[in-house]
């Protein structure tokens, strides 16, 4: 069965831009940004940078594309035992990540909705947590499903559904290709509408304005990675899935500078959006800056609504607003989908649409859970020890696995050979002792939290039964599926290296 290709560099470009730029982009760095000293913060993102997230994109560009496969595929010809850790990278995020993120995209599309008539009312923060999500008092009281929440996943679903189907060239390319100049085109329109709001300079100010104080706390530089690591979508096996699709000759390392830097580039410009927002909402009711400022989820879905209201021709801006965050979400949601479908043809060369269907069909029944009134926090629970642990470690295996196991210069060659940018020796380094070590240490740091006070305030109970089953039992698939035996003979081929 023949391996399929990217029609064009460009396309594997957009499509690896459209997976690391998510929702987080648009509202977890700008409140990233303002908290941790402004424009001094930049410092330890760009160090993190270059330091951890490129390197370990190039890495997982370099592994797809020297040994043509998926995660699980690339690992098993690395080291045959270590075909568990690809399955696990895309057992958790589909069968975890994707089940709620696809909830909160279909929460942007209620509220692209509601923009126009500004259904949210005058106390918008009521209305997001009593009346569109009506929270329930523990993670244990369910509730009811919310009605909305529910026909917009279905929508979301459906749409993930149709552009996998596709294919990679016809699907995921052409999404791409659509997605990302809409997601550019739709944010400059924001960001010059928004500057133009009477105290946006003030946002602005409290946006970029550097506190260098703020570098000498460890919290700022260990956070700053984590940002990174999570941004561009490392330890999710997607970009090893979609590097695997790339013709012989491909620049790998100048893609990953691309991508890394488009990725954070846009982070940055987005964030000007976010804060002449919060300054004009700040000089509209009088207000400082730090009292209309709110964290993430907050900050999209009561904040930004609050100021749509204040500002002439509100209802625009927030439908522009909220569409923004559906774009930046499905062109994520696409790649995760894509990134276990691609593990499961390799390995079972099952029909790829028949299997599309059905996994579909799996993860809207998972979301369910996630639009019901208890929702929230679950969303919550899972989201935190998937990425905080699941992640994490699967990024430490990474370096491990192709550090020590794997002849890092073969891969090294292999990249260079084919790429623009050249690597050294100081790229080994990187891999084997620094970012592990980094990802060690965000690692302790976690878990010395969590034992000191449960996570969030939740119970004990809760936490264990949502949280730390949801890791163990991805954990435990992905050992099944890695011991069945293979039904292609991909694995038995090598590499290009």
């Amino acid at each position: 069965m023949k391996r399929e290709q990217w029609k064009s560099q460009l396309g594997f470009l957009l499509a690896a831009i459209g997976s690391a730029i998510g929702l987080g982009n648009i509202w977890r760095f700008s409140y990233m940004a303002y908290t941790y000293g402004g424009g001094a913060f930049l410092i330890p993102y760009l160090t993190a940078l270059l330091t951890a997230g490129l390197p370990l994109l190039i890495l997982e560009f370099g592994v797809g594309h020297e040994r043509i496969g998926s995660a699980p595929l690339a690992y098993a010809k690395i080291r045959k035992n270590w075909e568990w850790l690809g399955w696990w990278a895309v057992t958790f995020v589909m069968f975890g990540i994707v089940l709620y993120y696809t909830v909160v995209i279909a929460w942007c599309l209620n509220f692209f909705l509601l923009s126009f008539n500004l259904g949210w009312g005058d106390d918008p923060n009521s209305f997001f947590f009593k009346e569109f999500l009506s929270v329930s008092g523990a993670p244990s009281e369910i509730g009811q499903i919310r009605t909305p929440i529910f026909f917009a996943l279905l929508f979301i679903w459906l749409v993930n559904w149709v552009i996998v189907h596709r294919g990679v060239q016809r699907g995921i390319e052409l999404a791409n290709k659509i997605f990302m100049p809409l997601l550019f085109l739709l944010t400059a329109v924001l960001v010059f509408w928004s500057l133009s709001l009477e105290g946006a300079m003030e946002g602005v100010r409290a946006y970029l304005t550097p506190d260098f104080s703020k570098l000498s706390d460890p919290k700022v530089w260990i956070d700053a990675y984590s940002q990174i690591f999570f941004t561009l979508s490392l330890g999710f096996g997607i970009m090893i899935a979609y590097a695997s699709y790339l013709p012989e000759k491909a620049n790998i390392s100048r893609n990953a500078v691309l991508t890394a830097f488009i990725n954070s580039g846009y982070s940055l410009f987005a964030g000007f959006a976010v804060f002449s927002v919060l300054g004009f909402m700040a000089a509209s009711q009088g207000k400082p800056i730090s009292e209309v400022v709110s964290q993430s989820i907050g900050l999209a879905f009561v904040a930004y609504p609050k100021a749509v209201s204040l500002m002439p021709g509100g209802n625009l801006f927030g439908a522009i607003f909220f569409l923004c965050l559906v774009v930046a979400g499905l062109s994520s949601s696409i790649s995760i989908i894509e990134a276990f479908t691609s593990a499961m043809v390799d390995k079972f060369g099952i029909k790829r649409k028949r299997l599309i269907a059905l996994v579909s069909i799996l993860g809207f029944c998972g979301s369910i859970i996630f639009t019901t009134q208890a929702g929230l926090l679950w969303l919550d629970i899972v989201d935190h020890f998937l990425t905080h642990y699941g992640l994490v470690v699967v990024g430490i295996f990474e370096c491990v696995l192709v550090g020590w196991f794997f002849r890092l210069k073969v891969l090294r060659g292999h990249i260079n050979r084919v790429s623009t940018v050249k690597l050294g020796p100081w790229w080994d380094f990187l891999i084997k002792y620094f970012v592990p070590l980094v990802l060690g240490i965000i690692l302790s740091g976690d878990l010395y939290n969590e034992l000191k006070k449960p996570y969030g305030g939740y119970s004990w109970t809760s936490l264990i039964l949502i949280g730390r089953d949801w890791v163990l039992l991805t954990l435990i698939a992905a050992f099944v599926i890695a011991s069945r035996p293979w039904r292609t003979e991909h694995h038995r081929s090598g590499g290009r290296g």
